[in-house]
């Protein structure tokens, strides 16, 4: 016998000795003691199939029934029983033992041959037992029940403390042990709901099917079954037409309980096992015999529990299908908007329509800071978000054997990157354009300027020529006047040789006009048109002045040498003091600080002529103060100003006065010009410092997370939750990005086209930028991958590091990528036999015979079908995750089509087509509309209107046919 420490010890003297059934090497369970804190004195274990103990002895240690006795002393003992219990299990065994014509009366003694209990067991297992004994002697009953007991033992249930003698003396406790033991192995073990033990399992099935109904709460085996209306609840979800549940009141147990037991016996072939007068006095019924009662009822509903567990399989499935669905409509749309929005960029990206004005062309520059700032960047974002989408789409198609996901045409992840290259192409065409152009405006806008100025200075020159070349005053001027004319005709011929360059680059400056395409050409043209034919016409009148003025000579001889020395001196220095303010008017054009310093050295070289200059200025000054004198020494009479030329000493005061004025004024222009450069300088300094800091900073954090992405530090959630926080801190250096751009922005407004500080553009940190985030993003969503099909595949966290442990061994330089023969190296180094191949993939042939040698029975079309998964675009290699991706599926545990069709099977009863009743009835309403939905109606002629292919709905769930 078994003590309550769980030490066996001796039977006690005078006592009966009990043979122990069903020794065998397995572990025995805890003692008695050890269930007497639990109301059923069962194991707290999710099983019952290892052994049996007197699970009702608690009743000994605690006495609810009586005072302790002995279980081997010949007093009395039936009296000490619940009669529930008795009643429960005796009318248990009449309903079983009723199929073979007989029953029993008394439960402790008509079992005491062993006849009946052997007829019993064989009732409820269906199997044969050893023919028995017909004697009617002590050894005869014996021997049967051993018979008996054997055979419980043989189904794995230990019998311990229970022999053939006390069940043959009519021991009350131990038959009923008996009883309750075989009922907890053919009633109660196999009950199994989501993996539960038996009493679980029951208990949870009993609160699913109760669950819709008021007033019922079932979380026991004794009190929740008190008011009757638990029973009801059971027969009603089953049977709604046998009790009208509406009627029933909780506080009339007495008729729920009648109500309920009748309706079981007279309609569900169920027993009536209790008294309702013995549930409703006991404070706490007996669990055993609730228990017994209840698993009639699971047992009698059995076939409607199939059809909940198809039912529930079904759903599953369809639930993969439709999230896989609105997945797919979720990457039409979002493709669709990201295309029709490059679409729509592009043209505007390649719209080269030029501007006339400076100020329009940086409207242009900036709507296209613009669009990089705000427009473009959640476009970068959706485009990602768009391949994750993608990626973990095809990773639970795949994981849920479902066929791989084609977009539509157009749409697939190629196509989108091809657009978004062509919108990156057409982005930096655009920008180099805007770029062109505001140089070309720029110096067209000079050009234009410095036209104007030399054709108004021209102009001015030129007013008045032709009057003075057409007058014929020479026809009665005297002999002196006729050689001053003279004279005065050869200085304007010099001073008109001098103004041909002027006239050559006035004509220049138009022509450069016109080649860089400027807006008002043709006025320009017309201008300079004037100007070209207003000279040659002062080019034939001064021919013909001069031939005039020669036929005269002869007949002019005086000529005031003074006056013609003054004006040949006069007329070049008059000329060059023009240049000078020419040039110092001149506008200037600079980028560089090295070139605005060598405009500066040339001023002052400039400035160093200046008092040569001076000392001509007070020499011609000169000769016209010894004119004067010799008019007032010899007092001479003369008419007129200087007959040589129109330069008066005051006109070349004037000059050189101004020439004096202007050349402070150049020497302030230059100034704040280099200060203008010098602040050019710092930006470009300031943006380069920036960018050689942001620049590389952005390689290494490549690196970084293609060495994270190889590295095995912890399990997969933990790199996810790393890579998180990594990716976090990136973004968390996004305003220093921001501040470049500012930088970028004040060097753009500056017109600075190049910078020699720096190796790195703003389009060159943009780009490192887009893809550091894409890297990051297109990472993390890589390990949420591998979870999803560890997790998918039953893959262990040993295998996992088992493979990237040995990519990580073959790859050497550490790039994240295996060469062709380092990837046969590592393949060779988890256990598969790879031909020599220098790919670093396998062939079509290469993988036939690679499977062939792992056990596949392949004939061609077996092998098309695989090469068909493994191999969905048709390249003809397969690829060592596709490979992976393979075994993985094959091997593991995962619904297919067969499985879905025979769920579909039982819920239709076992008919080749299914109703719409029938699928309303069992699954939830948006399924059940969902299969109505897209079933194809039934055309066998075994069909009835309504009826619906269930077979061909099934295979095109998992891609065998079409939906």
């Amino acid at each position: 016998m078994i003590g309550r420490s769980g030490v066996r010890i001796p039977p006690p003297e005078g006592a009966h000795c009990r043979c122990v059934l069903g020794q065998d090497t397995s572990p025995t369970l805890p003692p008695v003691s050890a269930y007497t804190g639990s109301p059923l004195g069962e194991t707290n274990r999710p099983g019952l199939n290892r052994e049996a103990v007197l699970p009702w002895t608690h009743h000994l240690q605690k006495e609810p029934w009586g005072p302790v006795l002995s279980l081997h002393t010949n007093a009395p003992l039936y009296s000490l029983l619940p009669p529930l219990l008795s009643q429960t299990f005796t009318a248990w065994c009449n309903s079983h033992l009723r199929k073979t014509g007989t029953q029993i009366e008394n439960i402790e003694e008509d079992f005491r041959d062993g006849l009946k209990l052997m007829l019993l067991l064989e009732v409820i297992s269906g199997e044969r037992l050893a023919k028995p004994e017909r004697g009617k002697m002590r050894v005869h009953k014996i021997s049967n029940v051993n018979k008996a007991l054997n055979f419980i033992a043989s189904k794995g249930v230990k019998l311990v403390s229970i022999g053939a003698e006390e069940i043959v003396d009519g021991n009350a406790k131990m038959t009923l042990g008996m009883i309750w033991t075989i009922i907890l192995r053919f009633a109660i073990q196999d009950i199994s709901v989501e993996e539960t033990s038996a009493k679980e399992g029951l208990l949870l099935w009993c609160q699913r099917k109760t669950a819709p109904y008021k007033n019922v709460n079932i979380q026991n085996f004794h009190i929740s079954w008190k008011d009757g209306l638990g029973f009801c609840a059971l027969i009603h979800r089953h049977r709604p037409e046998l009790i009208d549940y509406g009627k029933l009141r909780k506080d009339d147990p007495m008729t729920n309980l009648n109500t309920a037991f009748d309706v079981a016996e007279k309609y569900l072939d169920i027993p009536k096992m209790l008294d309702a007068e013995d549930i409703v006095g006991t404070a706490r019924p007996d669990e055993k015999a609730i228990m017994t009662y209840v698993s009639s009822f699971y047992h009698a509903f059995s076939g409607a529990q199939k059809a909940e567990t198809a039912a529930n399989r079904i759903c599953k499935v369809l639930a993969v299908n439709q999230e896989n669905e609105q997945l797919m409509e979720d990457y039409e749309r979002l493709a669709s908007d990201l295309l029709e929005w490059i679409r729509r960029t592009i043209p505007w990206l390649e719209n080269r329509l030029p501007e006339n004005t400076m100020q329009a062309m940086q409207q242009k520059l900036e709507d296209f800071r613009d669009y990089r700032r705000l427009h473009k960047p959640p476009k970068v974002q959706e485009k990602c978000q768009l391949e994750i989408n993608f990626n973990t789409l095809q990773t639970k198609l795949r994981l849920s054997n479902r066929p791989a996901f084609m977009p539509s045409e157009g749409k697939m992840v190629s196509d989108i990157n091809n657009a978004w290259g062509n919108l990156e192409g057409a982005e930096k065409g655009y920008e180099e354009w805007l770029l062109n152009e505001i140089r070309r405006l720029e110096r067209l806008d000079h050009l234009a300027e410095k036209f104007r100025q030399k054709a108004a200075i021209h102009e001015a020159w030129t007013e008045g020529k032709e009057e003075m070349l057409q007058k014929k005053d020479y026809e009665t001027a005297s002999l002196s006047e006729i050689k001053a004319l003279l004279k005065k005709h050869e200085a304007f011929e010099s001073d008109l040789a001098a103004h041909q360059d002027r006239v050559e680059q006035i004509a220049a400056i138009a022509q450069e006009l016109n080649e860089l395409d400027y807006y008002d050409s043709p006025s320009v043209n017309a201008r300079c048109q004037k100007i070209c034919d207003q000279w040659d016409g002062l080019g034939g009148m001064t021919q013909k002045r001069s031939e005039a003025l020669q036929r005269t000579e002869k007949l002019l001889e005086t000529i005031d040498q003074l006056y013609l020395e003054f004006a040949k001196r006069a007329a070049p220095f008059n000329n060059w003091m023009e240049g000078a303010m020419e040039d110092l008017q001149d506008t200037f054009i600079v980028h560089t600080i090295e070139e605005i310093k060598g405009l500066s050295t040339a001023h002052e070289q400039f400035k160093a002529t200046l008092p040569d200059a001076d000392k001509e200025r007070l020499a011609i000054l000169g000769i016209q103060n010894e004119i004067a004198k010799i008019v007032q020494t010899y007092h001479v009479n003369i008419a007129g100003s200087n007959p040589y030329t129109t330069i008066t000493p005051q006109e070349i005061n004037a000059k050189w006065d101004k020439v004096k004025q202007l050349v402070p004024q150049r020497d302030q222009a230059l100034i704040e010009e280099h200060t203008k450069q010098q602040n050019n300088e710092r930006l470009r300094v300031q943006f380069a410092n920036q960018a050689n800091i942001i620049g590389p900073w952005i390689q290494t954090k490549m690196g970084e997370i293609g060495r994270i992405s190889i590295e095995m530090h912890g399990t997969l959630e933990d790199q996810l939750t790393n890579l998180r926080q990594y990716e976090k801190s990136i973004v968390n250096y996004k305003p220093k990005i921001d501040q470049l751009e500012g930088d970028h922005q004040l060097i753009q407004e500056a017109l600075i086209f190049d910078n020699k500080h720096t190796k790195y553009t703003m389009e060159h940190i943009r780009v490192g930028w887009e893809q550091l985030l894409t890297t990051i993003a297109r990472t993390i969503n890589e390990i949420e991958n591998q979870i999803l099909t560890r997790d998918a595949k039953g893959i262990s966290q040993e295998q996992l590091n088992e493979f990237r442990a040995s990519f990580n061994h073959f790859d050497r330089d550490h790039s994240g990528t295996l060469g062709a023969e380092e990837f046969k190296a590592c393949l060779i180094s988890l256990g598969f036999d790879i031909a020599n191949d220098r790919t670093g993939i396998m062939e079509a042939e290469d993988f036939k015979t690679c499977l062939i040698s792992m056990g596949y029975n392949l004939g061609e079309n077996e092998f098309a079908r695989i090469m068909s998964i493994v191999d969905p675009n048709r390249m003809g290699s397969v690829t060592f995750q596709a490979f992976i991706d393979f075994m993985s599926r094959e091997t593991a545990d995962t619904d297919t089509a067969d499985q879905v069709m025979a769920s579909f099977k039982i819920l239709a009863g076992d008919k080749n087509y299914i109703l719409a009743d029938e699928l309303r009835r069992e699954l939830p309403p948006d399924q059940a509309d969902y299969c109505i939905a897209r079933m194809a109606p039934y055309t066998g002629p075994d069909g009835v209107p309504g009826a619906l292919d269930y077979m061909s709905f099934s295979t095109a769930l998992y891609g065998e046919s079409d939906l």
